[in-house]
């Protein structure tokens, strides 16, 4: 029996986080470096488009699933008490349904790219699937996160070139490290809660050590990023674009020094700004 109603589409939005795009940011960006080198420039309006809305459509795919693997410990996080599965606003069929929609949508966007790019998908949808259900057995559910959100990599390639260079290895593993150190930040802020219900994070398992690992996670970020550059001759544009990230890198650790949560979560927003630089060189770096 179908479910989904209109009266309750502020609670669908609210599921999806379509009040907060952070998340869609995130994914796309690295999609948008990937169709930029691919394309060696401006790839097709199509399926630039394509990407885009798939960025959407999968980010909010993946805070629906979340919401409902969570939904019995949502209410004992502050932060998260008010979610609509939480409060019971939205049924646990209406949440399966709208996670089954959007990711039916989705799949519509492969009608307009290739064969390779149809086969990678389905990786793409096993990992949205799968990150919420780690944070009960691994402490790693954030590396889950960021293997997730470089997925787009091998598939933006896949879409514009048909192809999967060695490239998009150092690519993939330098935005995976990106993720790891900017979800570790995020779960800095839920950290007293997690303990305390049993939900395992990078946060906890780092421990005090969280601010030399972020660090270094970024680092190691900053460092396939210029191997990247080197791989595709690079110019300037590209490196200013790296430089940029690195200052802001360098200030998410300053405003995190003390641990508050406040702080981790305006450094975790921030990463925003670290995506954009790094398009901007790669898109400069090709005019």
């Amino acid at each position: 029996m179908f479910a989904l109603t209109y009266q309750h589409m502020p609670q669908y939005k609210q599921l999806m986080r379509v009040d907060r795009p952070i998340g869609t940011y995130l994914v796309a960006w690295p999609a948008l470096w990937s169709l930029w080198i691919a394309a060696e420039g401006l790839p097709s309006l199509p399926l630039l488009l394509v990407f885009l809305l798939g960025a959407f459509l999968m980010r909010s795919a993946g805070c629906v699933i979340n919401d409902f693997a969570d939904r019995k410990i949502d209410g004992h996080v502050e932060r998260t008490s008010q979610r609509p599965l939480a409060t019971g606003s939205v049924s646990e069929r209406e949440a399966l349904q709208l996670f089954a929609l959007l990711v039916g949508l989705a799949a519509l966007l492969l009608l307009f790219t290739n064969k390779l790019t149809v086969l990678l998908a389905f990786g793409a949808v096993m990992l949205a699937g799968l990150y919420p259900f780690t944070k009960r057995y691994t402490h790693l559910p954030q590396v889950v996160l960021g293997m997730a959100f470089s997925w787009a990599i091998p598939m933006a390639f896949a879409a514009q070139s048909n192809s999967l260079p060695v490239l998009i290895v150092p690519l993939y593993l330098a935005v995976v490290a990106w993720v790891v150190a900017y979800d570790t930040f995020y779960a800095m802020v839920d950290r007293d809660d997690d303990v305390k219900i049993g939900v395992k994070s990078t946060a906890i398992l780092f421990g005090h050590y969280d601010k030399l690992i972020t660090a270094l996670l970024q680092l190691t970020f900053i460092g396939l990023m210029l191997y990247v550059g080197l791989s595709i001759s690079a110019g300037p544009f590209f490196y200013t674009g790296i430089a940029a990230a690195l200052a802001l890198c360098l200030y998410q650790q300053f405003i995190i020094r003390e641990r508050d949560k406040a702080q981790c979560f305006n450094a975790f927003l921030n990463n925003n700004y670290v995506g954009a630089a790094i398009f901007i060189g790669i898109a400069a770096n090709y005019l």
